[in-house]
């Protein structure tokens, strides 16, 4: 049974005014705007010892001292900025697996759009021998289209964990319409005009965009972490089903009556899935 404060959550999420934002494209172009306008602080905070270099003109952060790199990719539809739950995950990932995390901070939409940020995010994990891609939301989804640009490559498969993915961007799955009627966070609207903004020139169906329309032939081992109380996972369940009936290896964690990135709230189920997320990048 979900724990009282995960039961309490809807209410702080809708308090918050995201559902009322996401349900509406005009809003969503009009806080992109202010956005750009005025961006949001991306530092990480000074506590968890973050070093800071840059790649190819981004802001690339180092946490942790391990040996193997993993590199994260933060959610936010494409159009907001990385936040203090994302750096607390990324240094417990850091400290739990023992591991150095990359963090980029790449061009939010329309400043560069999907094609060229899969591609640079690609050459990062090259240049640095990362074994493992993940993120969380847009940044699950992009930790895919990732490896499926390094697979074309001919570059060796990387791991990738996806916590609550954006993996199909043309929001036409008609599950997804029906979850959103009961997803206190996310709507079809706003994530829609989002990804207007972030496919650039690609059709939305380009696995830039949208990874689920890659194929998962010859990528690692991968994992996925959803809650049903999510609208996106209809499309989580399409990447379930899809990889059973390949055979891909897919570490699946359906957890009932959870939010959006579920692992990123303050409440106990978040617990059990960061030691997931630990289990996974150990290998």
């Amino acid at each position: 049974m979900p724990s009282l404060l995960s039961r309490l959550m809807p209410l702080a999420i809708r308090l918050r005014g995201s559902k009322r934002r996401y349900s509406s494209a005009e809003l969503t172009r009009t806080r992109v705007t202010e956005l750009r306008a005025s961006p949001k602080p991306f530092d990480p905070p000074p506590g968890i010892g973050a070093r800071r270099s840059e790649w190819r003109g981004w802001p690339l952060y180092e946490v942790g001292t391990g040996e193997r790199v993993a590199v994260y990719l933060h959610g936010g539809a494409n159009i907001y900025e990385i936040d203090p739950r994302h750096w607390g995950l990324v240094a417990e990932l850091a400290r739990e697996a023992s591991i150095r995390v990359l963090v980029p901070i790449y061009p939010l939409a329309p400043i560069d759009t999907a094609g060229p940020i899969i591609e640079s995010v690609a050459d990062l994990v090259t240049d640095r021998a990362a074994f493992a891609v993940l993120g969380d939301s847009a940044g699950g989804g992009m930790s895919l289209a990732t490896a499926m640009v390094l697979r074309d490559r001919g570059a060796p498969a990387v791991r990738v964990s996806m916590i609550s993915p954006s993996l199909d961007l043309t929001f036409t799955d008609p599950r997804v319409a029906e979850l959103a009627k009961t997803d206190p966070w996310l709507d079809i609207p706003g994530a829609a005009a989002a990804a207007e903004l972030y496919r650039g020139e690609l059709p939305l169906d380009d696995p830039h965009v949208s990874s689920i329309f890659g194929s998962l032939d010859g990528l690692g081992s991968l994992q996925l972490l959803i809650g049903t109380r999510d609208m996106l996972w209809a499309d989580a369940l399409r990447l379930r089903d899809r990889a059973a009936a390949e055979g891909h290896p897919l570490e699946y964690h359906e957890v009932a009556g959870m939010l959006h990135v579920y692992p990123l709230l303050p409440i106990p189920e978040a617990k059990v899935a960061r030691r997931q997320l630990v289990e996974f990048l150990r290998g």
